[in-house]
């Protein structure tokens, strides 16, 4: 869903998403670059980028193969006595010739928010690093998401993506549920044949086909080939994209060899890619002639910022979370589906769902929420230092240059102990009442704090309260329609119909 995942610009919301949306109780204070508070010393940012070329492919080693990113991180912060230091992220040299991999690691709720705050940082071309994949991946365009608020075309990029959610908010309630009638109706049918079905395949199906149909206003079912296979080819389209900087756990050096030596060309799914935008071109039409007429984009520009929004930014990031979510729920043994399907039934009973009614699910939209604080869809968020300034953390002040990245890991950042009590736990009510309220301030997985509200001058995810509030459907669908599911992150084993 990082990945930022999906966009928007302070507009009024539609009727059925209420501008009273409980995912926006307060707002927080973001660091400026006014001075910090003189009672902490100013500190030389630990660590060292090492020597030319091997300090670089040395990380990146570490990174991938011999630590993994979570341990990577971990133990410098254990070396360095701090959480702010300084380090190289990949892809690196030697055939990412122009990627410079210096970054400098936040990693404390603290340091961290200095990421959103646009008056001290930039975010042109950063959504994955200093790396960029081709331009070819977006017809030759660069697309919203690589664009800093200081570009003119950001602002009316963003406008354009925030009244294409705006305008289709009241399919999504329908689509939504059109499409998980879909998806169970599969798994009850699967189940009855086998003790234990996967359901990323049909899963990924019905997130490609809600999203089709409410974000682009485009139905799969009048092309055939798009129908079934769509979600695969935008598979296929986002992972050569992000391959260099992620792993996928195959054998080493296997990995390594292939996937973080040299970025894929756009070729190897120019075909596929071509098909969307045929697809969103003629089946979305209205929806793209909207963005020409009242936002002044060019025919290709609404295009591929809609498949981008549609694949990169929705489709994979519903793809990240819907599991782990799924497996939150499925695999649990401390009777958290009791308490979930009492909710639902107290709260929605047998009535047809909507955005209000799941509003009312408190423990529901807290799984979600600690959902997306122990699994951000996006886990690495970067921004490069506009000007310089000083960064805090909780105890010391670092000097910034301007032009240095900064990056932040946010599956430590979400477990930061000072802030989250039982950092490493999933606890299912963590942020129900006041207190849990209070913690929204610091969830960030939407490129910015859960109570930040999305504009045109930040790069928080202008859909976010619609992939929360999705989410939270899921789950109330899942407990009108079944006493109880189990399961993992990737299969299904058993359901049982609600009485």
């Amino acid at each position: 869903m990082n990945t930022s995942m999906m966009m928007v610009n302070s507009m009024s919301v539609s009727p059925d998403m209420p501008s009273s949306s409980p995912f926006q109780l307060q707002s927080l204070s973001t660091p400026t670059s006014s001075p910090p508070s003189t009672s902490l010393p100013v500190r030389t940012i630990p660590g060292s980028y090492g020597w030319p070329l091997l300090g670089p492919i040395s990380d990146r080693l570490d990174y991938f193969w011999f630590q993994g990113p979570e341990t990577f991180f971990r133990k410098r912060i254990e070396k360095h006595k701090s959480t702010v230091f300084r380090t190289n992220i990949p892809p690196t040299w030697p055939l990412f010739l122009n990627v410079n991999p210096n970054v400098i690691a936040v990693l404390d709720c603290k340091s961290f928010a200095h990421l959103f705050d646009m008056e001290i940082v930039e975010k042109k071309n950063i959504l994955v690093g200093d790396f960029m994949p081709s331009v070819k991946f977006t017809g030759g365009l660069r697309v919203s998401a690589y664009l800093d608020t200081s570009e003119p075309k950001h602002a009316q990029l963003k406008g354009f993506a925030m009244d294409t959610l705006k305008r289709s908010s009241k399919l999504w309630v329908s689509e939504v549920v059109s499409s998980l009638d879909t998806l169970f109706d599969t798994v009850e049918k699967e189940l009855s044949e086998k003790n234990s079905i996967s359901y990323m395949v049909p899963l990924q199906k019905c997130v490609f086909n809600f999203l089709s149909k409410s974000i682009v206003g485009a139905d799969p079912k009048a092309d055939a080939e798009i129908a079934e296979n769509g979600f695969s080819m935008l598979d296929k389209w986002l992972a050569l994209q992000i391959l260099p900087t992620v792993s996928i756990n195959i054998l080493q050096p296997l990995e390594e060899i292939f996937l973080h030596s040299f970025a894929y060309p756009f070729a190897l799914v120019s075909g596929d890619y071509n098909k969307l935008h045929n697809f969103v071109e003629k089946e979305g039409k209205e929806v793209v002639q909207r963005g020409q007429d009242e936002f002044g984009l060019t025919k290709e520009e609404a295009i591929h910022n809609l498949l981008f929004i549609l694949g990169f930014n929705a489709f994979g990031g519903f793809s990240i979370l819907l599991p782990k979510l799924i497996n939150a729920i499925a695999s649990d043994t401390t009777g958290l589906q009791a308490k979930l399907r009492s909710e639902v039934k107290e709260k929605c009973g047998t009535s047809a769902l909507t955005f209000e009614s799941v509003k009312s699910l408190e423990l529901v939209q807290s799984v979600v929420c600690e959902t997306l604080r122990l699994n951000p869809p996006v886990p690495l968020q970067f921004a490069r230092a506009r000007k310089d300034f000083q960064l805090s953390s909780y105890d010391s002040v670092y000097d910034i240059k301007k032009g240095e990245l900064l990056c932040g890991y946010q599956p430590l950042v979400m477990r930061d102990s000072k802030v989250f009590d039982d950092a490493e736990s999933f606890k299912a009510e963590r942020f129900m009442g006041e207190k849990g309220s209070e913690l929204l301030s610091y969830l960030y997985w939407s490129n910015g704090p859960q109570t930040g509200t999305p504009n045109d001058m930040n790069k928080q995810c202008a859909g976010k309260d619609y992939v929360t509030l999705v989410a939270c459907l899921i789950v109330a669908y899942v407990f009108q329609r079944y006493e109880s599911i189990t399961g993992n992150s990737s299969s299904i084993t058993a359901v049982e119909k609600a009485k």
